[in-house]
């Protein structure tokens, strides 16, 4: 008798169970509501900017307009962002130029013919486009030089032929620098490769001299085989690099940062939201960065 009531307990505590979960799963279901991606709200009109200046080379920078979430990624839709036309002068107190369009038909890619970079100076740049004016300014910081660069094996006892760069840098004392790593592979790449996690201030280094080593980076979307296998983050034993440190000023150092953060955290669903910080103004109008690179070129040959 007692193992019938308790077999009537169990079933009845089951039952409860089930009519429990079909109570949510329908509560649930009548909470549903469709969403059209055509009802969500339309992202105002902005400048996008990515412009930089350093010693020795002409300023130039990229215009392109802001798009939607969900628009369109093929080359087509692309083409529709490039901003043509558009009224770009750069000023360093001394000397005035206007950049011009290098492909007019294309629009995109603007540079100043009558000016190259100082270190040690300001530069206020005025972008005029879309019915909307906007400006950055930003300095060329003293470049500051690595002591020392040499190649690493990641994994020397199974005589691999990839590795790291690797680096020693003295910081000059006084809170305030911060840097940026990028490299070139001769005869591979066509230009220099920032890796994600390129830039890095002097909070926690004032003053100090240290080692500290970088991965290969990678352009967006690459179908380079390299970065499609397992050399892919790996610097290669027998290649030439050109490693290019630059100094820059806090705010573009305060935009990479952000940038590369949300870039990292991207399909993360629980990663925190973040906020790209641009130094273009006035905010409602454009986005971006305009830079100045305080650039210390060095090259290595991969023999570890």
């Amino acid at each position: 008798m007692k193992y019938e009531m308790r077999n009537m307990k169990g079933l009845f505590m089951n039952n409860r169970i089930v009519l429990f979960l079909v109570f949510v799963f329908a509560f649930l279901i009548s909470c549903e509501k469709e969403i059209s991606i055509d009802d969500l709200p339309q992202p105002g009109e902005k400048i996008v900017v990515e412009g930089h200046i350093e010693p020795g080379q002409n300023p130039y920078v990229y215009l392109s307009k802001n798009a939607p979430y969900f628009a369109p990624t093929d080359l087509n839709a692309y083409q529709q962002y490039l901003i043509q036309d558009a009224l770009v002068i750069i000023t360093d107190g001394f000397t005035t130029d206007t950049l011009t369009e290098v492909i007019p038909s294309l629009g995109y890619y603007y540079r100043a013919d009558n000016m190259v970079g100082v270190a040690g100076r300001s530069y206020t740049i005025t972008i005029t486009a879309l019915g909307k004016t906007v400006t950055a300014t930003t300095t060329i910081p003293q470049p500051v030089y690595l002591d020392t660069l040499w190649f690493e094996l990641y994994v020397p006892e199974e005589n691999d032929s990839l590795g790291f760069i690797w680096t020693n840098l003295s910081d000059p004392p006084g809170l305030g620098n911060a840097y940026r790593w990028m490299a070139k592979r001769i005869g591979k790449d066509a230009d220099f490769i920032a890796p994600l996690g390129s830039v890095f201030d002097d909070k926690f280094i004032d003053g100090q001299s240290f080692e500290f080593a970088y991965n290969r980076g990678s352009l967006p979307n690459s179908t380079a085989e390299d970065d499609n296998n397992a050399e892919r983050g790996f610097f290669k034993k027998g290649d030439t690099v050109v490693v290019k440190f630059c100094s820059i000023d806090n705010a573009a150092f305060e935009f990479y940062r952000s940038f590369e953060t949300e870039l990292f955290s991207n399909g993360n669903p629980f990663a925190s939201p973040s906020t790209i910080k641009s130094n273009i103004f006035p905010e409602e109008y454009g986005l971006g960065v305009f830079c100045g690179y305080g650039a210390a070129l060095d090259t290595v040959i991969l023999n570890p």
